[in-house]
């Protein structure tokens, strides 16, 4: 099974699911999000959003693929990024962290470790950068796919509670201990990411 995590860009966007690509819960405030729903554009205003954090910030996400077959996506992003963040209860999201958005896995193709791995890439990205921790607001009724994580799949990957709350804790995930940058330690998780694509490094002529 040939699996690759590739940088999230509009060119990929269509790979995302089709109610994934119209939602933009987390990239607008809730009245500009409700807005855009009555207006028709949220699948405008989400490309518009990729667009400009690319450009100011960098990479906000990867995509999944399986045998070339689009499985999941994660999106992540500084809390500046996103207006959604400020209206949890448990926010703010800290300072020297990175915000999980969102993920998702194609069922199907879930439980096969894909959301670890996900998660791993999103770290190693994250400490080339210079970013200490990440965190997310979880849903702790989750009952089906939504926006908001399951507090039991950020868990399970790592993450642990800094703000409880009944419904939306937020959780945070140090990177440092989930990846180490001692070499020996990056070629062992290269090897068991197996085929996960490396971003090209650009070569002299």
């Amino acid at each position: 099974m040939g699996r690759r995590l590739v940088p999230l860009t509009l060119d990929n966007l269509p790979d995302l699911p089709k109610r994934c690509r119209t939602c933009v819960f987390w990239e607008l405030d809730p009245v500009s999000g409700e807005a855009a729903v009555k207006a028709g554009t949220p699948e405008f205003e989400k490309e518009a959003w990729i667009s400009a954090v690319l450009l100011d910030w960098g990479s906000c996400g990867r995509v999944v693929y399986v045998d070339e077959v689009p499985v999941g996506y994660v999106m992540y992003a500084p809390p500046a990024y996103v207006p959604r963040s400020t209206a949890f209860p448990t926010s703010p999201v800290s300072p020297d962290a990175v915000q999980l958005m969102t993920a998702w896995i194609t069922p199907g193709y879930q439980g096969q470790g894909l959301g670890r791995v996900m998660v791993q890439t999103v770290a190693k990205d994250l400490l080339r950068r210079g970013f200490k921790a990440i965190e997310a607001f979880g849903d702790a009724r989750w009952k089906e796919p939504a926006c908001v994580l399951p507090v039991d799949y950020l868990l399970s990957v790592g993450f642990k509670t800094v703000r409880p709350h009944p419904v939306h804790p937020r959780l945070r995930l140090e990177l440092r201990s989930t990846l180490s940058w001692k070499e020996d330690v990056e070629l062992a998780l290269d090897r068991l990411l197996g085929a996960v694509q490396k971003e090209p490094a650009l070569r002299p002529l």
